[in-house]
């Protein structure tokens, strides 16, 4: 039966969720408060790379962006997927939440289903969500059902997607689990019941913990490796080799996206408030947020090893992106490489295919010729698959490795993290 599903963010993760919807033969209305975003998906043009322009073409009209929640009074099932940043001090911003959910309320029907997808602390769905959508005067597990089910999104990935990765669903009650079962099951060939919203809510922040630690971990070890003058990449090659006990983590200048850099200081958060708090990984989130500060000081120790001082050199900066293969800048670390390397009086430029422009640094990304031409250091941030490492080496006079792709080169000019 062909259903009318609303969806409150049209970014990484609400746009591929509507895409999958439409192709499964139903009606997406999808709400963004970005006049710009709805305009290009009206247009035909999609904002991000994971849904192409050719799919949003061949879902023939079943999407129906829009800046209007009224809209939403007409679908059975809302999905909210808005951003859930941090602060600068780093508590959870809600702020995109709350906003959503009040605009829902006003328009919100009985018998509606509403899954928040958005990344957030325990306890959000029942204490923040809920009291928000009862402003409608409709009761909540009674008269619309309410339920929590993370989003796995990985940018950039095909192996796993949305269809065949499993997906964890949580209710307000069990009809309200039922229903979300039931919305799920047209997009997800597998479905991970849970108890509540809160399990579901915390199992999201400790498959990003989890990562964000072991990350943090090898990014520590990277800085010992660095002063014993050690390879780290043969370090972690090595030890992967053992087929039971180790899991494998690569260093790098810092974590990025929407939720590692985040997740855990929404989990450390949520944790003070219940007089607990979790040290291991708050401090493995201050690790990780200290990585672009060393590679910095490394470009600046490097530069200077060739007699250049980083005032007045040109680094060219390689990738700039949070990832490689997309084009997503959301906590990306290149992005506080390249200010500290700014306020330090160096002459930026940069290459990446996938990010045309830095508005904020006021600076355009050059073609590969370009940004090599005339450069002190070319540094490698991000990797993109079309990078010619083997080039770089040969053609920049000092070249900072941060991901590991010029291992196998051995070059006086070759500096790895």
């Amino acid at each position: 039966m062909r259903k009318t599903v609303g969806i409150i963010g049209l970014g990484y993760v609400g746009l591929p969720l509507a895409a999958a919807f439409c192709e499964a033969g139903h009606r997406v209305i999808g709400v963004d408060v970005d006049q710009r975003k709805v305009e290009m998906l009206a247009g035909g043009r999609s904002p991000i790379e994971d849904v192409t322009d050719e799919r949003l073409a061949a879902l023939d009209g079943a999407l129906w962006p829009t800046t209007r929640y009224a809209e939403l009074a007409r679908a059975e099932a809302v999905v909210i997927a808005v951003p859930t940043p941090l602060t600068e001090n780093r508590e959870p911003d809600l702020g995109a939440l709350v906003s959503a959910a009040t605009e829902l309320s006003r328009v919100l029907q009985k018998g509606q289903l509403v899954v928040l997808e958005s990344t957030t602390y325990p306890g959000t769905t029942r204490e923040r969500l809920v009291p928000l959508l009862e402003e409608s005067g409709l009761a909540a597990g009674r008269e619309f059902n309410v339920a929590y089910s993370p989003e796995r999104i990985d940018p950039g990935r095909v192996d796993y997607t949305l269809r065949n990765t499993p997906k964890v669903v949580g209710g307000l009650t069990a009809t309200c689990l039922e229903r979300a079962r039931e919305l799920y099951g047209e997009v997800c060939d597998e479905l991970v019941d849970v108890t509540s919203t809160e399990v579901a809510e915390l199992t999201k922040l400790l498959e990003n913990v989890f990562r964000s630690v072991n990350i943090a971990l090898v990014n520590e070890l990277a800085m010992l490796c660095d002063r014993m003058d050690i390879d780290v990449w043969e370090v972690v090659e090595a030890a992967a080799s053992k087929p039971y006990g180790f899991m494998s983590f690569r260093p790098g200048p810092g974590m990025g996206g929407h939720c590692l850099p985040v997740d855990p200081f929404y989990l450390a958060w949520r944790a003070r408030q219940y007089d607990r708090p979790t040290e291991f990984i708050e401090l493995a989130g201050e690790v990780n947020q200290a990585m672009p500060y060393f590679c910095a000081e490394k470009i600046a120790h490097a530069l200077n090893d060739h007699e250049k001082p980083v005032r007045g050199s040109r680094i060219a900066v390689l990738g700039v992106s949070y990832k490689a293969g997309v084009g997503d800048m959301r906590e990306s670390p290149a992005l506080k490489i390249m200010r500290l390397l700014a306020e330090w009086g160096a002459d930026l430029t940069y290459n990446d295919e996938h990010v045309p422009e830095l508005a904020e640094l006021g600076l355009s990304s050059e073609p590969l010729d370009a940004a090599l031409s005339g450069c002190d250091c070319a540094v490698v941030v991000t990797a993109h698959p079309t990078l010619d490492a083997r080039r770089v080496v040969d053609e920049a006079p000092v070249v900072v490795d941060f991901r590991g792709v010029t291992r196998g080169i051995t070059a006086a000019n070759l500096v790895r993290l």
